[in-house]
């Protein structure tokens, strides 16, 4: 099962987490990252490396929406691997919840 990026990272991109990914899964969109489940080997060196704690295991995920979202975004954006700032906005949302509305696709 691959890992998922969740709902609390809209409007953060922290991107602490494409340096460490192994298999180069990350993938960026606008104001959101997702993971390829098609990359992904389940190693989740990513996990500790978030800090709004947005990544987990598949597994763990109960909404589908979240399995497609990924599956579906990680087809058409590009591939991450060198870390950048976070959005501007970042530490404001990143404690916000509710924020699927937000996600610029």
């Amino acid at each position: 099962m691959t890992y998922l990026v969740l709902e609390n990272y809209i409007k953060c991109k922290h991107t602490d987490c494409v340096e460490v990914c192994p298999v180069d899964c990350f993938k960026e969109g606008p104001n959101f990252l997702v993971i390829d489940p098609d990359g992904c080997i389940d190693c989740a060196v990513c996990v500790p490396e978030c800090p709004a704690d947005a990544i987990v295991a598949g597994h763990e995920v109960t909404d589908s929406y979240w399995t497609d979202l990924n599956a579906r975004l990680a087809v058409s954006w590009p591939v991450i691997t060198k870390k950048k700032a976070p959005l501007p906005e970042a530490e404001e949302f990143k404690a916000i919840k509710d924020k699927r509305h937000l996600l610029e696709e």
